[in-house]
């Protein structure tokens, strides 16, 4: 079941550096939201945060809190490799296991959790995934070929399938298609507005018309001066940011006068 994300009064570190300051937002479960902003204005940071994925770098931490459907995400009795199945995530790149199939990569991260399967059930988990990454129809004939072997935009959904074959009730994507042509970019946007229906879904995009297209509400995140911690100027729904935005900035940055 898709979870509403609560934050409340974040504040990201990585050492001493205080790179994302005074985050608060309530994140609707099944829909879609979008993180704009210019390069280094913390997005990337905020979104890592929602999995804990960002304390992978040595000295990160946060202040303040960030709750799922009630549970609180930092507190010192949750594993972070439980809140990382709950909250799954897909990256800028397409990084399909290299030396896997296409059937072992959708399952990487069940086995990761030392689940014993029956061949049976892999094999339904393996088909639901990649049905639900509307990639099935195109790679069922050659599940035992390398995931590498596919073009990009495949690979980037045989990357969802891999994260939602653990049932993740949250999806976070970082600029997902950033790397990819028109085409693929259209059938993964297409894809998302299909995984909103289940899935809570967050999403990084440097691309204004993509937020406007995929999301249901908006956030512009951005840097006072350069050296200073980013911050979200405004969380809106996106019909709103994008006709009739709360702060000057958003606007100077959607119509591309800086950014």
């Amino acid at each position: 079941m898709a979870k509403s994300i609560d934050v409340s009064d974040l504040d990201i570190y990585y050492g001493d550096f205080l790179a994302v300051q005074g985050v608060n937002m309530t994140i609707r479960a099944r829909s879609v939201t979008a993180f704009i902003g210019p390069s280094g204005c913390g997005k990337s940071t905020f979104l890592r945060s929602l999995n804990r994925m960002h304390e992978v770098i040595p000295g990160a931490r946060v202040e303040g809190k960030v709750v799922v459907d009630g549970q609180s995400l930092y507190d010192p009795t949750i594993d972070p490799v439980a809140v990382r199945r709950m909250v799954g995530m897909v990256f800028q790149r397409p990084n399909p296991f290299p030396t896997m199939s296409i059937y072992d990569n959708v399952l990487a991260g069940n086995r990761l959790n030392a689940r014993k399967m029956k061949k049976s059930e892999a094999d339904a988990i393996v088909e639901k995934s990649l049905r639900g990454a509307n990639l099935w129809t195109e790679v069922k004939d050659r599940l035992g070929k390398p995931g590498m072997g596919l073009s990009g935009g495949q690979q980037q959904r045989l990357c969802i399938a891999r994260a939602i074959a653990v049932e993740p009730q949250v999806l976070l994507m970082d600029e997902p298609c950033s790397a990819l042509d028109p085409i693929s970019t259209s059938a993964i946007e297409d894809l998302i507005h299909e995984l909103k229906a289940d899935y809570t879904i967050v999403i990084v995009t440097h691309n204004m018309q993509q937020a406007a297209r995929v999301s249901d509400e908006t956030g512009f995140f951005n840097l006072k001066a350069t050296g200073e911690p980013g911050h979200l100027v405004e969380f809106n729904p996106t019909k709103k940011m994008f006709s009739n935005p709360d702060e000057s900035a958003t606007e100077a940055y959607i119509s591309g006068r800086f950014g």
